[in-house]
């Protein structure tokens, strides 16, 4: 079923996070509403984005933290479409720790933004998508077989399939290392990327599992999600719910 994707030399991306929790727990849902197409600037400028209301992501006990580390404040959108879902992330910040300069790079190492979709609860495959200030993206599939977890990189990734994405940064220059208030993250993630594990758009009530987190480094590692996990990100069976409008 995974033919179209290559082998990322990366256990579950080295990420904070491998683990598997082997019981639900219940779950928050969330109600994606739907839109027409739009591009992404970086700035959420988008009229199409005042049908969308903000949520808060905020901070939890990263692995092997004895307590979470300082809050910013952090808010997010979603919406979907025919062809896809868009995703702003509104975060607060003081310094853009961002020294990577390459796509699917180690980007959870320093700042970034990331989403879990997991469209299929009958199988233990879900996506991961990550950001950076700087614009670097990270999307696999990830298998995560009772916690050992693969990421799977994009075989042919293209205009089909490629995620659309754009940042900014606010208060101050989008570089790395710089001094800011705050940054935003924008992207648009196709359907056709999720294949096989998502068929196509969902329908009116369909529902998904997952889950929104953040990753800062400005003085200590401050880990946020939208449900909270266990410190790993990849604990699945804690997602929670988007129910498509």
């Amino acid at each position: 079923m995974l033919k179209k994707f290559v082998l990322m030399g990366l256990l579950a991306c080295g990420f904070m996070h491998v683990g598997y929790a082997n019981t639900a727990v219940p779950d928050s849902s969330l109600t994606v509403r739907k839109t027409t197409d739009f591009k992404v600037d970086g700035e959420g400028t988008a009229s199409n984005w005042s049908a969308a209301q903000w949520f808060n992501i905020t901070v939890q006990k990263g692995p092997n933290q004895p307590a979470p580390g300082k809050q910013f404040p952090t808010r997010v959108k979603v919406l979907y479409s025919d062809k896809g879902m868009y995703f702003l992330f509104d975060c607060t910040d003081r310094k853009l720790t961002s020294t990577i300069m390459e796509d699917f790079g180690l980007l959870f190492k320093e700042d970034v933004v990331e989403v879990f979709l997991w469209p299929d609860t009958a199988v233990p495959i879900y996506l991961e998508y990550e950001v950076s200030p700087l614009n670097y993206e990270l999307a696999i599939l990830v298998p995560n077989i009772k916690g050992r977890a693969q990421g799977w990189k994009p075989w042919h990734y293209n205009e089909r399939n490629m995620v659309q994405h754009a940042t900014s940064a606010q208060g101050g220059q989008k570089k790395s290392m710089a001094a800011v208030e705050g940054w935003k993250a924008e992207f648009f993630i196709p359907f056709a990327l999720m294949n096989p594990i998502a068929g196509g758009a969902p329908k009116p009530g369909d529902k998904w599992r997952g889950n929104f987190y953040r990753i800062d480094y400005d003085n200590e590692t401050t880990y946020y999600s939208w449900q909270k996990t266990g410190g790993s990100f990849h604990e699945f069976n804690k997602f929670g719910t988007l129910v498509f409008e």
